[in-house]
């Protein structure tokens, strides 16, 4: 560990010297200090990586919450834990609050919890060779955590963070939120409401890319129903075509129809049909009775609806529906939407933040920073904001295989993006 420490250095000290002149002389402190920062850095970041922080590991989450409580606060910080109802089985959030009137007032936005349960297998933090590290939540998103503690603390120790006005707001359920999220993210919303721009650090989809724009998420659950008969009068005029033939029909039709329009997707994840059916939506688990000589009588199938704008998700709504009203013989057909996480749109007030940061690289000597493919993305806390404040994400760690044993952070680009994430803060706080 000690000599990769120095290979990053070593590495930071030469690309951001050779740049130094497109600096002012505090931006210059600013990376310095950065650099001087990075060995204590990265053994936050270990530490954070050893915790086990599953969504329902509660006690991890909040373990994970202790550390940086403990490390904002000898920064000046103000904590506090936001408990939710135990009807949502969910820890929590962790908050950090800075007062000031001065600048833009930021709103950082991480989260403590990973896809990875206390009962699954455990993988520590683990150096892989000069330029990998693996294990859990390394890059989704404890990396991006500790990019915002590593940035702020920075800056509040060379004095730049006086009178200004900044909220941190790690959630403890991102990767499962508690429902309703009218409750989980209540507080969240009505914190960033007391902000002008929101930095997002998920993990990045490239050196050079930033999210001005994530998709949402909904679900639809169709309902159908067919006359049980025996299967030798199947497509008759008596019998009809029973409730799998229009199930198959309905989303072959949704395919044909909506499949080819840009930023919206549509993905049929359950399907049970039979002569008898239940399902059971908490553990989303289905079971049906039938055989091959029965016409099916009853088909459930349940789904996600991914878009870029609300406008999007209404219309592909109202095909949808137009869709299911035209049944088959002897079948009938209904469809139920819920929503799940909005959209974040792209803005103008999005791309300019973009360009801040995009400036930042190139006086880095790191090159542009362009605006990512939204459908590359899938929907992230900051769209439940999106629509009262400028947006950017994707700030976060480099690396691969997020949500799978294997995920990996990149150490080489890891410091380098932390004095981006850095000088975007202190540019956008001036």
């Amino acid at each position: 560990m000690k000599k990769q420490f120095l290979l990053s250095l070593f590495l930071i000290f030469s690309l951001s010297f050779s740049f130094a002149q497109k600096l002012d002389a505090t931006e210059q402190k600013l990376i310095k200090k950065i650099q001087e920062n990075h060995a204590e850095t990265m053994r936050l970041l270990t530490e954070v990586v050893n915790i086990n922080s599953g969504t329902l590991n509660h006690e991890g989450v909040k373990a994970v919450g202790a550390v940086f409580r403990r490390e904002f606060e000898k920064i000046g910080f103000k904590t506090e834990w936001v408990s939710l109802p135990d009807s949502l089985n969910r820890a929590g959030h962790f908050v950090a609050t800075h007062a000031g009137t001065k600048g833009k007032k930021l709103f950082f936005i991480g989260h403590l919890d990973t896809v990875f349960e206390k009962s699954m297998p455990f993988s520590p933090f683990t150096v892989i060779n000069d330029s990998t590290a693996s294990g859990q939540g390394v890059n989704d998103m404890k990396g991006g955590d500790v990019m915002i503690l590593a940035s702020l603390k920075a800056l509040h120790e060379l004095d730049l963070l006086k009178d200004r006005h900044i909220v941190v707001y790690f959630t403890g359920d991102e990767e499962s939120s508690g429902k309703p999220t009218s409750i989980s993210r209540s507080d969240f919303i009505e914190k960033a409401k007391t902000c002008d721009v929101a930095l997002a650090y998920e993990t990045t989809s490239g050196f050079s890319i930033a999210t001005t724009a994530r998709r949402g998420a909904s679900g639809w659950e169709l309902s159908v129903s067919g006359k049980q008969a025996h299967s030798s009068g199947v497509f008759s005029d008596k019998v009809g075509y029973g409730a799998i033939y229009e199930a198959a029909r309905i989303l072959n039709e949704f395919r044909e129809q909506l499949s080819t329009e840009k930023y919206l997707t549509f993905n049929p994840g359950q399907i049970v049909g039979g002569s008898f059916i239940t399902y059971n939506d908490t553990e989303a688990k289905g079971i049906s009775l039938g055989k091959t000589n029965i016409v099916a009588k009853s088909c459930f199938v349940t789904g996600d609806l991914r878009f870029l704008t609300e406008d999007q998700k209404n219309k592909a709504r109202e095909t949808m529906k137009t869709i299911v009203k035209q049944s088959l013989n002897e079948t009938y057909a209904s469809i139920k939407f819920s929503d799940g996480i909005p959209s974040m749109p792209p803005t103008e007030g999005n791309r300019n933040v973009m360009k801040v940061l995009s400036q930042a690289s190139q006086d880095l000597g790191m090159g542009a920073v362009h605006e990512g493919d939204p459908g590359s993305r899938g929907a992230g806390d900051i769209s439940y904001i999106a629509d009262y404040l400028d947006c950017l994400d994707g700030l976060g760690a480099s690396g691969n295989g997020a949500h799978s044993p294997d995920e990996t952070m990149n150490i080489k680009e890891y410091p380098l993006l932390v004095q981006r994430s850095a000088l975007l803060v202190y540019r956008l706080l001036k």
